[in-house]
C-alpha cells in the first residue's frame, strides 16, 4: 500500500470519453484532474470494444472511429496534464471527516479530493475468469489475469491462454524470459494482430515455444501453486501441460463492482443522479455517461458530454467554495484561452 496520499480537486473513476471530457470542463474552471480505470489503456469501451468502429453521432464530426475519437480528447485535455492511474480499480469510498472524500484503488493508491466522478460506463470491466473448480485457490498466486511486472515471470514454466491480442502479446513479450513458454487456445485462429500471430508462428516452428490446440480442463498443484495443467486436445485426447504459472485472457466483462457497495442510490444497476448537476444521493459524488441514470436518459457519448459540462459547474462549489464561479466562453475568454495554450 502507498505511504503517500494524492491530493486533487477531483478523482474521476473511468477514463473513457465522458470521463476525458470531464477533465476539459474541470480544467476550464481551474481543478486538477485524476483519473482511475482498471484497464491497461485510455479510452474505456471506445479503445477496448470498438477502436475501429465508426461513430456517427459526435456533433460536428460526420465519422471518426472509436479510437480517433480518444486521441482527439486526448490532444484536448493535454494543456490540463491529468494524472492517469490505470490498471486501478476505485475499491473503497469513505467520506473524510472534514469534508470531501477518501478513495483508495486495489492498487494501495489513495486519493483525497472534494469531488469524486464515476464515469464508468456500463461499469468496470473485468477479467472472464477461467471457468474451473478451484481455480480461485490459484488466482493471485500462480495463476493471473493480467500481467503487473514482466520479472515476475522468469525462469517459469509459461502458459498462456486465449487467442486475442492480450494473449499474443504477452506471450511474446514473455518468451524471452520464461524457461518454457506455451500457448493454448480453443482453435487454430486468432483475434490478435497478424504480425502478432505470425511472430508467434515463428517462434513455434523454430522449437522457442509451444502452440496447444485444445482446452484446459483442469488444474493441479498444491497451496495455491501450480504444478501443471490439463488440456483436452481437439482430437479428445488429452494432454498433461508442465505450468507454474498461468496467464488467461479470455477476456473481459463488465460489472458494477465495488461501487455497489458505496452507498449510492441505485436504479436496476444503475446510479441515480438529479438532472440539475448530476449529483449522487452523496453530496460531492456525481455520476455522468452510461453509468447514471434520470428520466429521459439516453446512453449516448453526446449527452455523457452535457452531462460533464454541467457537473462542473457544481463540482467547482465545492473545489472552491470561497470563489465566484463566473461563466465564460473560449471564443470571447483570453484567460481561456490562454490555458487552453492557443494565444
Amino acid at each position: 500500500m502507498t505511504d503517500s496520499v494524492v491530493e486533487t480537486d477531483m478523482v474521476i473513476i473511468g477514463a473513457g470519453p465522458v470521463g476525458l471530457f470531464a477533465v476539459f470542463e474541470a480544467g476550464l474552471l481551474g481543478l486538477r484532474c485524476h483519473l482511475v480505470d482498471n484497464l491497461d489503456k485510455i479510452g474505456g469501451q471506445c479503445a477496448e470494444l470498438y477502436p475501429d468502429k465508426p461513430i456517427y453521432d459526435i456533433p460536428a464530426v460526420p465519422r471518426c472511429t472509436g479510437q480517433q475519437l480518444i486521441d482527439n480528447l486526448l490532444e484536448q485535455i493535454r494543456p490540463f496534464e491529468p494524472v492517469f492511474h490505470l490498471r486501478e480499480q476505485a475499491e473503497r469510498l469513505e467520506r473524510r471527516p472534514g469534508g470531501g472524500w477518501r478513495v483508495e484503488t486495489s492498487a494501495g493508491t489513495v486519493f483525497e479530493s472534494p469531488v469524486v466522478v464515476i464515469a464508468a460506463g456500463a461499469g468496470s470491466f473485468v477479467p472472464r475468469r477461467l471457468p474451473l473448480p478451484g481455480a480461485e485457490t490459484f488466482e493471485g498466486r500462480s495463476l493471473f489475469y493480467a500481467v503487473r511486472r514482466s520479472e515476475a515471470f522468469r525462469d517459469h514454466r509459461v502458459v498462456v491462454a486465449g487467442g486475442g491480442d492480450s494473449a499474443l502479446d504477452w506471450v511474446l513479450a514473455l518468451q524471452p524470459l520464461a524457461r518454457s513458454i506455451a500457448l493454448v487456445h480453443r482453435r487454430d485462429e486468432f483475434r490478435a494482430a497478424p504480425d502478432s500471430v505470425e511472430r508467434m508462428r515463428r517462434l513455434v516452428a523454430e522449437g522457442r515455444m509451444r502452440l496447444v490446440i485444445g482446452q484446459i480442463t483442469a488444474l493441479e498443484g498444491v497451496e495455491g501453486q501450480l504444478t501443471g495443467l490439463r488440456v483436452k486436445l481437439q482430437d479428445g485426447r488429452e494432454e498433461r501441460l508442465d505450468c507454474d504459472r498461468l496467464l488467461a485472457f479470455y477476456g473481459l466483462k463488465m460489472e458494477l463492482g465495488p461501487l455497489a457497495d458505496w452507498g449510492l442510490e441505485l436504479d436496476r444497476g444503475l446510479v441515480k443522479v438529479d438532472t440539475e448537476a448530476f449529483e449522487t444521493s452523496l453530496p460531492g459524488v456525481f455520476a455522468i455517461g452510461d453509468i447514471c441514470t434520470y428520466p429521459g436518459k439516453l446512453k449516448l457519448i453526446l449527452s455523457g458530454f452535457h452531462e460533464a459540462a454541467l457537473m462542473c459547474q457544481k463540482a467547482f462549489r465545492y473545489c472552491r467554495p470561497e470563489e465566484r464561479l463566473v461563466f465564460r466562453y473560449t471564443t470571447s475568454s483570453t484567460d481561456l484561452q490562454k490555458k487552453l495554450g492557443v494565444i
